[in-house]
């Protein structure tokens, strides 16, 4: 039986809840460096090491690729680290994040989601971490404030694991959650560590016993690393079961891979990832009370990706709608869109799929916009199909 903890009840900020998490999951590292809007992380970070309620070192890095490649370093070393970033810093980042998941050096970094250059833009997409998307990382994704606290400290006990040994990102939507005060359940500190013990990690750097790190690798050994890393994604979904089993019997919460919404029963479904989510399960609830035969999906984990998950839960809809808050230019449609396009034809699944692009930019989604994509979706279950593949929402012309 499980024994939930004493929660306290609080708000905060989704960039506040996600610095609390790593507060309690007594990091030994913070590798820092401002962009907006995850800066709020790392400055109450500072301030808790500063007050002493943190016993940690806190590393302001010269740019975002320093502090990335400080945290690999601390890593390798042993050490629990945390970094945040977004948008232009992530980019900075890239040829590290391969590097991260490569040398198995686990790690958590939080991305308040934020639409890329140019024209400039401070606002919510995910076109920062679809760019990342294929790095090696596992890839989690917040729909509210809270889910950002509970997948931060998740994410540590997921990505230091013995059998994984990966860095993982959670990510929460620019400004809708990383600014947005909501409700929250924060554990006490002293159960924090009966869900996260210290990190236990095998392959430390010791003097007393040399080891090389990222040394190369030619045409007849290179493959054979890459597989080990896929071997390791691959194993993610069954070890999320356990940590997911394990937070629940702390918090009273529990989190699949894939959540969703009156889902079994419906005509068609709409995917979502992050805070929309949010907005699509409150209009729909309210749409099949009128009857109309539509659910809702969202994905926890994007990386690795749920297939077998995803392939059970549309496969007797009539009609899918993906909705991308990035684009793959040149390519199909969205990632999330191509994603589970594959997934559906892997798996036998032969129903309309639409791809919903929006919300580039931070442009609004509102209550109006749910209900109209709601209602276009089981309007498609209706009539068998779609009048196109890939619409852009709310697009001026």
């Amino acid at each position: 039986m499980a024994r939930v903890a004493q929660v306290r009840k609080t708000a905060m900020m989704g960039d506040e809840a996600v610095a609390y998490a790593v507060k309690q999951a007594d990091v030994d590292v913070v590798a820092a460096y401002p962009i907006t809007p995850q800066t709020i992380i790392v400055e109450r970070l500072s301030e808790y090491v500063a007050d002493g309620e943190l016993n940690a070192s806190f590393i302001q890095a010269e740019s975002e690729h320093s502090a990335i490649s400080i945290c690999v370093g601390a890593s390798l070393a042993g050490a629990r680290v945390f970094t945040s970033t977004a948008s232009q810093g992530l980019a900075l980042m890239h040829e590290i994040l391969h590097a991260a998941s490569s040398m198995r050096a686990p790690m958590v970094m939080a991305i308040a989601n934020r639409a890329l250059n140019s024209p400039l833009n401070i606002h919510c997409d995910h076109s920062d971490v679809m760019n990342a998307r294929d790095t090696g990382w596992i890839h989690l994704f917040a729909t509210d404030v809270q889910e950002a606290y509970d997948l931060t400290l998740m994410a540590f006990r997921l990505g230091e694991d013995r059998r994984i040994l990966l860095p993982v990102s959670v990510n929460l939507d620019g400004f809708i959650l990383s600014h947005s005060v909501e409700p929250l359940e924060v554990l006490p500190d002293h159960e924090v560590p009966e869900f996260l013990p210290p990190k236990d990690y095998p392959y430390a750097i010791d003097p007393s016993r040399p080891a090389t790190y990222g040394a190369m690798a030619l045409p007849d050994t290179y493959m054979e690393f890459r597989l080990q890393l896929h071997e390791a994604l691959q194993k993610v979904p069954s070890v999320w079961g356990e940590v997911s089993r394990s937070f629940e019997e702390v918090s009273g919460r529990r989190y699949s891979m894939v959540k969703s919404f009156a889902v079994d029963g419906s005509d068609a479904v709409v995917v979502a990832l992050g805070s929309t989510y949010g907005t699509l399960k409150h209009v729909a609830r309210r749409l099949r009370d009128e009857g109309l035969r539509v659910g809702v999906a969202s994905l926890t984990m994007y990386r690795p990706f749920p297939e077998d998950v995803l392939a059970r839960m549309l496969g007797d809809v009539k009609a899918v709608v993906v909705m991308d808050r990035a684009y793959s230019y040149g390519g199909l449609g969205g990632p999330l869109y191509t994603d589970i396009l594959s997934t559906l034809y892997r798996n036998g699944v032969e129903i309309p799929v639409l791809n919903v692009v929006y919300g580039l930019g931070g442009r609004d989604f509102t209550v109006r916009d749910a209900e109209e994509v709601l209602r276009m979706a089981a309007e498609g279950a209706e009539r068998g199909g779609f009048p196109e593949k890939v619409v852009w929402w709310g697009v001026r012309r």
